[in-house]
């Protein structure tokens, strides 16, 4: 078999094997986290919004949220409760750390990623550019 041929057949694979299109073709832009305080509890009103917009389980965000704040709540219909006052900064530089670490690809910056668990690790897999990449925990 020629080169060329041999060529022709691995491009063919690999072009099989990109995405058919690429998720978002606009700008990443993710929600500003709308926060309130009402007595000893924190309202984040769009927290479903965010968690479309990222991509990721609703479930899975408001663990990460109530491990760095070190609190517990709710999901109440499309927002959060949070047991404690947290102010809006502490929440936005939270969910800014997250989506950095757990949505972004590290090798070309793009959203279009998904977690995928094999065992007990998880690895971000890009669907741009095709990456894969351990998460820590």
């Amino acid at each position: 078999m020629s080169t060329e041929t041999q060529y022709k057949r691995f491009l063919k694979k690999a072009y099989k094997n990109l995405p058919k299109q690429v998720l978002t073709s606009e700008r990443f832009e993710v929600p500003a986290p709308k926060s309130e305080m009402v007595g000893n509890r924190t309202f984040l009103y769009n927290f479903k919004e965010i968690c479309d917009r990222i991509r990721r389980d609703q479930s899975n965000v408001l663990k990460f949220l109530f491990k760095e704040l070190g609190t517990s709540g709710v999901i109440d219909g499309d927002y959060a409760v949070f047991k404690g006052q947290f102010n809006h900064e502490a929440i936005k530089t939270l969910l800014d750390g997250f989506i950095s670490r757990e949505v972004l690809c590290p090798v070309c910056n793009k959203p279009d990623t998904k977690v995928v668990r094999e065992g007990r690790i998880s690895f971000l897999v890009c669907e741009a550019c095709g990456a894969k990449s351990s998460i820590r925990k």
